[in-house]
């Protein structure tokens, strides 16, 4: 297999970041936000995308140590620490997002290859999360300002309860909190539109 030229150091960075803006923006605009309309993870994960992806073209342009890697992701994990919680489906589009800085970024692969495997976390994103594919449930968080005494012995009773209250097809719902000092509970409800 003939050896394919290496691109001058500036195109090459250039054309990273095109492969990485076009994926992230994929992504992040044209699947979450389509789908999720929620437009403060967007906001972060696109900038926190273009973020990852300058320190790492830095950071690989000179030696740096796999203790500095995993000082590197400590640092991203502290963020978790001080922020709300956010769900698996923004975390995972969030991740998503990193990832692609992460493969363009990285020095010692070919943007042909790095352009393949972001188009394959886009294409995995867009497949495994089609409407389609999983038939759409949404989540929503409410607070009730009573615990009805059958939210943990009776779910199915609860279920329905739910589905009464909200005018919905409740699918399945999750206690996040019972305060029982102001007889309060937060759950989140899984439905689907009747």
């Amino acid at each position: 297999m003939p050896d394919i030229p290496a691109l001058p150091p500036v195109s090459d960075l250039l054309l990273r970041v095109a492969i990485d803006l076009a994926a992230m923006l994929l992504l992040v605009f044209g699947l979450y936000y389509r789908r999720y309309r929620d437009k403060e993870l967007v906001t972060a994960a696109a900038l926190f995308n273009v973020f990852i992806f300058a320190v790492l073209t830095v950071l690989s342009q000179v030696e740096f140590g796999i203790a500095a890697g995993f000082g590197l992701f400590a640092i991203l994990a502290m963020f978790t620490l001080r922020s709300e919680p956010i769900g698996k489906t923004e975390i995972t589009y969030f991740f998503g997002s990193v990832a692609i800085a992460v493969i363009c970024a990285v020095q010692g692969t070919t943007p042909a290859f790095a352009a393949a495997v972001a188009a394959l976390v886009v294409l995995g994103a867009w497949a495994i999360d089609h409407p389609r594919v999983l038939q759409s449930v949404d989540g929503i968080r409410i607070t009730l300002d009573k615990i009805d005494a059958h939210a943990l012995s009776q779910p199915e009773l609860m279920r329905s309860d739910l589905s009464a209250r909200l005018g919905v097809q409740v699918m399945s719902y999750q206690i996040t909190a019972l305060d029982y000092i102001n007889d309060m509970a937060r759950i989140t409800v899984f439905y689907r539109k009747a």
